[in-house]
């Protein structure tokens, strides 16, 4: 009898090894079929649960015509472009687009969503292709720890939703451009080097702080530019009433209105909202007709926009001790 048991315990246990499944580290997407799949979704769900190991997908270079959504439960996961300029997740849906017998809304009209944490998206390009219908998001993000370097978010209208106000995010060398309220959301966010482009004349932020979060939207040493169609535009108005926004050592171009904010057309958020900005230069950068309710941070101020302090202790620069 003992014999048996004993039989059994290492037939079970043989078995539950085999049963095991492994999961590679790496994965590659590419369109020609050269790599493990065809589509970055393809990808994105076979990935593990919760993986417990970073996992990196490479995206070869192509036009990838996919509405891409990373759920909640991929996570500790990086997806690396082989070009910026040429590796390309592109969409068309905008609020209001009837889709079956149902209309998308500004959260649903994502090209990319970013549900899960730790995920990070380095050099590659998301567009939204809609036009100027409308919000027609081109990048979605909820998750915490999220981390953009090196790509291009093209869109219109609310090109960038910052969504969750649990959520932190770190964008660096990015180019982002859009029309209307394009960075937008409750997020709290760090541009860090980035080229920041409107495209009409309109307003850049559309912020949605809540009361409770110490920093929204912070712009370290970015370009502030635009087309030649934009020559009047407003830093930012308060989505909602507590929006944060500050601007620290950006250029700001003649684009860039004297005012430089706008209320949302409700004197009761000039109470509420904190806009700001710290040596800026450039045309756009003139503060003597900046709107009363604006502040200009001192220098003992200033030092507390930093990357760890701004994002609540975590540090997701390269080589920042």
């Amino acid at each position: 009898m003992k014999q048996l048991f004993y039989l059994l315990l290492v037939i079970f246990s043989a078995t539950g090894v085999m049963a095991q499944q492994t999961y590679p580290s790496r994965l590659t997407v590419a369109k020609d079929g050269s790599g493990d799949y065809t589509t970055i979704q393809e990808a994105v769900n076979a990935v593990r649960a919760y993986s417990p190991v970073p996992l990196t997908i490479t995206v070869k270079n192509g036009i990838y015509p996919e509405k891409l959504v990373i759920p909640s439960w991929v996570t500790n996961i990086t997806f690396i472009g082989e070009s910026r300029d040429s590796t390309i997740i592109t969409n068309d849906d905008y609020s209001g687009k009837l889709v079956g017998d149902k209309k998308l809304s500004t959260f649903n009209s994502y090209t990319v969503w970013v549900q899960g944490n730790d995920v990070k998206i380095e050099n590659l390009t998301i567009r939204n292709t809609a036009g100027r219908v409308g919000q027609a998001v081109a990048l979605h993000v909820d998750g915490d720890h999220f981390v953009i370097r090196n790509c291009k978010l093209l869109g219109n209208q609310d090109t960038l939703l910052t969504a969750n106000s649990n959520s932190r995010q770190y964008y660096e060398n990015c180019v982002i451009e859009g029309t209307t309220d394009f960075i937008f959301g409750p997020a709290t966010a760090l541009f860090h080097h980035c080229t920041i482009r409107s495209l009409s004349d309109s307003y850049i932020t559309a912020a949605a702080t809540t009361k409770e979060q110490a920093y929204g939207y912070v712009f370290l040493e970015c370009n502030i530019t635009a087309n030649k169609e934009a020559g009047k535009v407003y830093l930012g108005r308060p989505w909602r009433a507590y929006a944060r926004t500050v601007f620290i050592r950006c250029e700001l171009g003649k684009h860039i209105l004297p005012v430089g904010w706008h209320n949302w057309d409700k004197t009761e958020n000039e109470q509420t909202a904190f806009y700001a900005e710290y040596n800026n230069r450039g045309e756009g950068a003139v503060v003597t007709g900046r709107v009363p309710w604006s502040k200009q941070l001192s220098g003992k101020q200033a030092k507390e926009y930093t990357p760890v302090k701004i994002l609540g202790g975590w540090n997701p620069v390269y080589n920042e001790k």
